[in-house]
């Protein structure tokens, strides 16, 4: 039989009370923030000043589509494939939620707070790039000008990038303040 004490345990250490737990928190959604499907926040504000600046075919915005091209693919998940990793994910948080919230089990509580945002990111990027694939295939086979389909992307890339800095705000604001009440009621750790 397995060692359930060992794993009980481990989820049971302290999360909220150690500096590391936080460096990994904001480490993690700053490495997040830092490009858009795997396209860098560089070369998306690079396109977009080129568009404002009325250069809508300039060398960034085409550099911008040249990335799409490169990182789409990445992001394309199928109906069984998406079920699959919809499922196991879900599974795995729920267990994790009942685990914290359940049971009173910090590491657990501090798990389900950092990943639940990070599933909705996910699924976030998956939604951009389903959006994205077809405008990306119009302006290669030409039946889309450039212009307006660099325009088009732009445009929700940016969106998207706002959406996910608010869902990153959101969930640090959240689990620290879930961090601080979890302190100040247990402030020996026990």
């Amino acid at each position: 039989m397995p060692q359930i004490d060992g794993v009980i345990g481990f989820l049971d250490s302290r999360s909220f009370g150690t500096i590391w737990f936080w460096i990994v928190l904001i480490g993690l959604w700053s490495a997040s923030g830092r490009h858009v499907l795997g396209v860098p926040a560089e070369v998306l504000m690079r396109a977009r000043r080129a568009r404002r600046a009325g250069r809508p075919e300039a060398d960034e915005v085409i550099a911008l589509l040249d990335w799409l091209s490169l990182t789409l693919p990445r992001w394309r998940l199928g109906r069984s494939e998406g079920a699959v990793f919809l499922g196991a994910s879900l599974f795995a948080l729920t267990s994790l939620a009942i685990l914290g919230f359940g049971y009173w089990l910090e590491m657990a509580q501090a798990l389900t707070l950092l990943a639940t945002p990070f599933l909705v990111l996910f699924w976030m990027r998956v939604w951009l790039a389903r959006g994205l694939a077809p405008v990306l295939a119009e302006a290669q086979s030409g039946a889309r000008p450039v212009a307006e389909a660099a325009a088009e992307a732009i445009r929700r890339m940016v969106i998207h990038r706002r959406l996910a800095s608010v869902l990153s705000i959101a969930s640090v604001a959240a689990t620290a303040l879930w961090g601080t009440l979890w302190m100040l009621m247990r402030p020996y750790g026990l």
